[in-house]
C-alpha cells in the first residue's frame, strides 16, 4: 500500500476505507473485515458514525498486527472543548478496544476547537494518539488554529471529488505541511458521476472504471482518499489503481469538470451550522 509521510513523520496509507453510514452492526463488522482482507490498512470511523464498537470488533477479529493498521476516529462537536475532548476520546478508545489511535480529528469546525485541540495535543504527547488533525476546516480556520497552538494539524479531511476539487484549498494545505484527505471522493454518485463521459472515456483507455480513475486522480494529487462500499468486489476494484498513471492532459481534463461547489452543503451556511450544532448524539 502506498503511503504519505505526515508532518510528524508518521506514515499514512494513501488509500483508506471509510464506514460512514454503516449503521447495521453485522454489515459494518463484515465490511471492515472484508476491507482488511482485501488489503486496506487505513480504517476511518467517527464517534458520530455510531459504529466504533463494530470497527473495534472487526479489527480484533482480523488478526492483523496493530502496527500494520492505521485507525482514525473523530471528536463529535458536542464535546468540542478541553474536558469534553478528553472524555470523549477515552470513550472512543474503549469502543475501539485499542490502546491508541493513529489519527484523531476534530470532526467539525465549531465549538471550542482551541480547547479541544489543546486536549488533543496532550493526548498526542502522551502517546495515546499518533497524529492529530481536523475535518471540514477551511483555510482561514486552519490558519487560526495554527496561530494559537503548538502542533500544526497533520491532516484535514475535507470533501474532494471531481465536482468539488478544492483547487485552492489543497495546495494551501500542502504548502503548510497539512495532508489533505478526501471524504466522498465519488460524491456518493451524485450528478450521475459514475457515467460522466469524460471520466468514462479516460477509464476506457486503461480498462479502468470511473471510480478507479477518480482514485488515481486523487493519488496523483497526493491526496489520501476514503472509499466506502460494502461489496468486497468493489473494495478490490478500488485498490486497483496502482498499475496505471494519468497523463498531464488527462489530469487537466478532470480539472475542467470542477464546479468549485460542494456536492452536499457548505460548512459556512448559517442554516447548516444551526442544524449540525444542535445534533446531540450518544457518544
Amino acid at each position: 500500500m502506498n503511503s504519505v509521510k505526515l508532518n510528524n513523520g508518521v506514515d499514512m496509507p494513501l488509500l483508506g476505507f471509510g464506514v460512514f453510514q454503516m449503521t447495521d452492526a453485522t454489515e459494518c463488522e463484515r465490511a471492515v473485515l472484508d476491507a482488511i482482507e482485501s488489503g486496506y490498512r487505513l480504517i476511518d470511523t467517527a464517534a458520530s458514525y455510531q459504529n466504533e464498537t463494530q470497527v473495534g470488533n472487526a479489527l480484533r477479529q482480523s488478526g492483523i498486527d496493530r502496527n500494520e493498521l492505521f485507525v482514525t476516529t473523530k471528536l463529535w462537536l458536542q464535546d468540542t472543548s478541553y474536558s469534553g475532548a478528553k472524555a470523549q476520546f477515552e470513550r472512543s478508545l474503549n469502543r475501539l478496544q485499542l490502546d491508541y489511535v493513529d489519527l484523531y480529528l476534530i470532526h467539525q469546525p465549531y465549538g471550542d476547537v482551541h480547547g479541544a485541540w489543546r486536549a488533543m495535543e496532550e493526548l498526542y504527547e502522551a502517546g495515546k494518539i499518533r497524529s492529530i488533525g481536523v475535518s471540514n476546516f477551511h483555510p482561514d480556520r486552519l490558519a487560526d488554529l495554527i496561530a494559537f497552538n503548538k502542533v500544526v494539524p497533520a491532516v484535514n479531511q475535507v470533501e474532494v471529488n471531481p465536482f468539488h476539487q478544492q483547487l485552492q484549498t489543497v495546495p494551501w494545505m500542502q504548502s503548510r505541511g497539512i495532508q489533505p484527505e478526501a471524504w466522498a471522493p465519488f460524491a456518493e454518485g451524485r450528478n450521475d458521476l459514475f457515467n460522466h463521459p469524460q471520466l468514462a472515456a479516460i477509464g476506457a483507455g486503461y480498462g479502468k472504471s470511473v471510480g478507479q480513475v477518480i482514485l488515481r486522480w486523487l493519488l496523483q494529487r497526493n491526496i489520501v482518499s476514503l472509499a466506502k462500499t460494502v461489496r468486497k468486489q468493489r473494495m478490490t476494484e478500488n485498490l486497483g489503481v496502482l498499475d496505471f498513471s494519468l497523463t498531464a492532459e488527462e489530469m487537466l481534463h478532470i480539472t475542467a469538470i470542477d464546479t468549485a461547489t460542494s456536492a452536499f452543503f457548505s460548512h459556512r451556511d448559517p442554516a447548516r451550522v444551526e442544524w449540525i450544532t444542535q445534533r446531540k448524539l450518544d457518544v
